[in-house]
């Protein structure tokens, strides 16, 4: 086995304070409301960022002049449990729609009580992008606390 099979998934868990399916809402139909502004692959500055609310959905990037730009595909929708989306986003920052070369990121909700969730976040897989698997690891390891982050603040209710 090699050394690329060996990377390690990146885990978070965070606390939100709402209900679940809440929550798990904000994540999904709501990405737009905390992702990156800044972080985009397509040929365009990024006006929004779309999930699709279904198993096969695309979670996908739209520019400011309607260009769209795929990242990845839903590969299980269990509202409002449990969330596998395909992350196919290689090394050279751009789609490569074939998913045996995707890593994948699953998020689980868990109500902690009937205002408050936890949300543990997992990517892994990395080993299948190859050589680059390792540089998408550490960039992914470094953006997903603040987009957590960010996402734990958007999804407060009051």
């Amino acid at each position: 086995m090699n050394a690329v099979a060996s990377i390690p998934s990146v885990r978070h868990t965070i606390t939100v304070e709402a209900p679940r399916a809440h929550a798990f809402e904000v994540f999904t139909r709501g990405i737009d409301t905390w992702w990156f502004r800044d972080h985009s692959i397509g040929t365009e500055p990024l006006k929004e960022v779309v999930m699709e609310p279904r198993e096969g959905g695309r979670v996908f990037e739209r520019g400011i002049h309607g260009a769209k730009c795929d990242w990845g595909r839903v590969l299980v929708w269990e509202p409002p449990s449990r969330l596998v989306v395909s992350w196919g986003i290689g090394g050279d920052w751009q789609f490569d729609p074939d998913l045996s070369h995707a890593s994948e990121y699953e998020v689980r909700f868990i109500e902690e009580a009937p205002d408050r969730t936890r949300v543990e976040f997992e990517h892994r897989h990395f080993e299948r992008h190859g050589e680059a698997g390792r540089s998408i690891h550490d960039a992914v390891d470094s953006g997903w606390p603040k987009l957590l982050a960010a996402y734990a603040e958007s999804a407060k209710t009051a």
